[in-house]
């Protein structure tokens, strides 16, 4: 059996830190709770989790212009954990500064508990991951600072037809069974289109997929 994935839930309301505690998978151990910055950046750096489940505004916030979230990240330092910023806000203006401060993804509350599983796997894998709506933001934030690259006819030639669909919706942060559901394909199908989208553009990741396909102006 594969060791379980251990995360910290960082949020100000401990009825919604107890909730989520009991909605997330078999395959997740919560191994701390914060309420505050200073109390998140005192559990991480104790636990050293491998996922924190981070609220973007808490109490304590270092300046005026500063998010929780973002203090939070920046107290924790260099280290292998990964943050998955989980808030109600979905204000592009806090979507893209928690994803600057180095949060691997962002989604919203009104998460499913299985939703919220699955984006703590794929983080914990190495991998980003958006509500698909939040997507659009960071893809429109850090193509403009990439600048107008504009694709090469010859790597698109390298997809057929259906594999740049299939690029497109991951690269917006879509889950693959969500792919699935909007092209009417097997997950499966989705999975292997995946596969040999990223063997074709010499990629290794969801995230260098979603950076590649942003540089480009291809969502």
């Amino acid at each position: 059996m594969a060791d379980p994935i251990r995360v910290v839930i960082v949020d100000d309301h401990s009825i919604f830190r107890s909730g989520l505690r009991a909605d997330l998978d078999g395959v997740i151990e919560v191994v701390g709770e914060a309420a505050d910055v200073a109390s998140a950046v005192s559990v991480i750096s104790a636990a050293e989790p491998d996922v924190v489940l981070l609220d973007v505004h808490l109490p304590g916030a270092e300046g005026d212009d500063a998010t929780g979230g973002e203090s939070v990240i920046h107290g924790v330092g260099a280290t292998a954990t990964r943050f998955l910023a989980l808030s109600v806000s979905d204000a592009a203006e806090d979507v893209v500064r928690v994803i600057r401060a180095g949060a691997r993804g962002y989604i919203t509350k009104g998460s499913s508990g299985a939703e919220v599983s699955q984006a703590v796997q794929v983080v914990a894998g190495g991998d980003a991951v958006f509500s698909p709506r939040l997507a659009g933001f960071v893809l429109d934030a850090f193509g403009a600072v990439a600048g107008e690259t504009a694709a090469t006819g010859d790597e698109l030639d390298r997809l057929s037809a259906r594999e740049q669909e299939v690029m497109r919706l991951i690269a917006r942060g879509y889950a693959y069974k969500e792919v699935a559901a909007e092209l009417f394909i097997s997950i499966k199908t989705v999975e292997t289109h995946v596969s040999s989208v990223l063997r074709k553009l010499q990629l290794s990741s969801r995230h260098e997929l979603t950076a590649w396909a942003s540089e480009r102006r291809l969502l």
